[in-house]
């Protein structure tokens, strides 16, 4: 990867200028996306509204989540978003009948804990910035994951029910959980309360300090409702949006990220294990993962001997990558982690960011932009945490 630079990008202030004005960009692309009924629009390349796409729950909260750091970092545009996305948590997305909230609104569809999830990080986001419906949205989250959502006995998540609540799903996913364990770090943060922090600490600890050491750092995605590793699970669908077979790279690198801010709780005292444990995941997806086709960057997953399954390249492992590795040179100062950094850019900037600053979500066998998962530019959630994620970094 080159020598390391004496000071790190992290530091340097054109970098940082850089990176503030690339958030900014994301920021404009995403306001056309405002849909007049709630919720937003689903845009192409272009930012037009994509056809026969419908306001999705998750994008809805993490649009509120990036707009919420936008206000924060004092973008224009991003109040604007933050309103629209928590009027439609609150209104659109909200079941009045049975509690939580609808995925996709005029459609009858299961609760799902990944979609409920993203929600708490919205609102937890959205409180940092004191925006005058966060608490609200808060404490409908907090009760929903209470009575519903969180599993006492195994210290996780369920993962999905009828619209009434009933007929808990037969599985137990590593992604929702995942994303339950962001949101309650952020709702931890936001609120002060230690309980979210506990309990993002016991589903780390089923999922990776057993799950991931027991598997080489290659974590099982997908499980039994008593936690048995299905380890043959959607075998025929690698290329599944949510969940595909195999161990995905890019959740490794998430779930570093993660770890480390567990890391760093001022709310619960963090094993030793939690650093660990990020470094190994962040190893073994990029210094073992890069390039395993002979082509650069990261395959979508790969099977249990490392081998590569899907192999698109995806936008949002590469932006959770330079999260991490961000993350990882803060926390250590190791100058691996900075190289990382740099390199993650570099590709970044040779592949996935257009002339306007939008992100290309997929790339083809020939490295031009592909859509045969994630078509168009529904989403600036990863986007917008690579901009911005490096600069709150303390």
């Amino acid at each position: 990867m080159g020598n390391v630079p004496p000071v790190s990008w992290l530091d340097t202030p054109s970098h940082r200028h850089w990176l503030q004005d690339g958030f900014a960009r994301i920021i404009r692309f995403a306001l056309p996306s405002i849909r007049a009924g709630g919720g937003f629009h689903y845009q192409d390349v272009d930012g037009s509204p994509l056809p026969g796409r419908h306001p999705q729950l998750f994008l809805t909260a993490r649009m509120a989540h990036t707009a919420a750091l936008g206000v924060g970092a004092g973008i224009p545009g991003s109040g604007e978003l933050l309103d629209h996305a928590v009027d439609s948590l609150l209104g659109l997305h909200l079941d009045t009948a049975n509690g939580g909230w609808i995925s996709e609104p005029g459609t009858v569809g299961r609760k799902s804990t990944y979609d409920h999830v993203h929600v708490g990080l919205a609102a937890a986001t959205a409180m940092t910035v004191q925006h005058g419906r966060a608490e609200e949205l808060f404490g409908h989250v907090a009760e929903i994951t209470d009575q519903h959502l969180w599993d006492e006995a195994s210290q996780t998540l369920r993962e999905s029910f009828a619209p009434d609540w009933s007929d808990s799903e037969d599985y137990r996913g590593a992604n929702a959980n995942m994303h339950g364990v962001e949101a309650m770090l952020a709702m931890g943060r936001a609120s002060g309360d230690a309980l979210w922090h506990q309990r993002a600490l016991s589903i780390a600890a089923r999922l990776i300090d057993g799950a991931a050491r027991n598997h080489d750092w290659l974590l099982p995605e997908h499980y039994s409702a008593l936690w048995d590793v299905q380890a043959d699970y959607n075998r025929d669908q690698p290329m599944h949006p949510f969940r595909p077979f195999g161990a995905t790279f890019g959740h490794s690198l998430e779930w570093a990220r993660f770890l480390i801010e567990l890391d760093q709780s001022t709310l619960i005292d963090g094993p030793p294990w939690l650093a660990e444990a990020a470094d190994a995941l962040a190893r073994r997806a990029l210094d073992d993962g890069w390039g395993l086709d002979g082509r650069p960057g990261l395959v979508y997953t790969v099977d249990w001997d490392g081998t590569p399954v899907a192999t698109v390249r995806l936008h949002w492992p590469v932006c959770e990558g330079i999260q991490t590795t961000a993350a990882l040179y803060r926390h250590t100062g190791d100058p691996h982690w900075d190289a990382w950094y740099r390199r993650l850019w570099d590709h970044a900037a040779r592949f996935f960011i257009d002339d306007r600053g939008t992100w290309r979500n997929e790339l083809a066998d020939d490295m031009s932009e592909g859509g045969d998962v994630w078509p168009g530019r529904p989403d600036v959630y990863h986007s917008g945490g690579a901009m911005i994620g490096p600069l709150l970094l303390s």
